[in-house]
């Protein structure tokens, strides 16, 4: 049972969620972030996925946060399994200086 009284909130707080963080090589800022754009509308369609959306820093230019909300870890699972996902990664580790992805539950008093 979720501690937020509104829905919308409640329903962020329900699942298994992934924060990742990615820090593009010089050059490679608009590369990544275009990666990153790719991956939205294929990802928010899996089954699996609640919600999913890439942040650019306003004072980094490379620097990106990746907020991502699954239904359970078999949804991230299946996330990470899909093509459309190992053709991106495929594609954004050579572009990027760092990659952090560190998994989540929710917090419950």
């Amino acid at each position: 049972m979720s501690i937020y009284k509104d829905p919308v909130a409640a329903n962020l707080n329900d699942g298994f969620v992934v924060a990742i963080n990615i820090v593009a090589k010089d050059g490679e800022a608009e590369a990544v972030a275009g990666i990153l754009e790719s991956l939205i509308e294929p990802t928010m369609a899996e089954e699996g996925v609640k919600f999913f959306m890439p942040y650019r820093s306003p004072t980094d230019p490379n620097a990106f946060f990746i907020y991502e909300l699954y239904v359970d870890e078999a949804g991230w699972d299946a996330h990470n399994k899909s093509a459309h996902f190992q053709n991106a990664v495929g594609e954004l580790v050579e572009k990027v200086a760092s990659r952090e992805r560190v998994p989540f539950l929710p917090f419950v008093s």
